[in-house]
């Protein structure tokens, strides 16, 4: 299963900081709400029916917005994988 590090932080106008690079970034306001789901360990599934719900977005289309959006995170080293017990 494919995590955001514990330690990303995220400000409330959407700056992304990765306190073990220092580096940060931004993301809108759809990105923040993703990023706060997986940091709350949401699943992929839940997080697409709860921005689907909100934005009246059919699934489908948001499926390719995720995904595009997790190897975004996953090239700026913001992911980890766990491993399931």
């Amino acid at each position: 299963m494919i995590r955001l590090k514990k330690n990303i932080a995220i400000s409330d106008t959407g700056f992304v900081f990765d306190p073990s690079t220092g580096e940060s970034f931004n993301v809108n306001e759809t990105g923040m709400q993703m990023i706060s789901f997986l940091k709350e360990g949401k699943t992929p599934e839940e997080i697409t029916a709860l921005i689907t719900q909100e934005y009246n977005i059919d699934p489908l289309s948001f499926e390719k917005y995720f995904q595009d959006f997790m190897e975004m995170l996953k090239q700026f080293n913001l992911l980890t994988e766990k491993k399931e017990v």
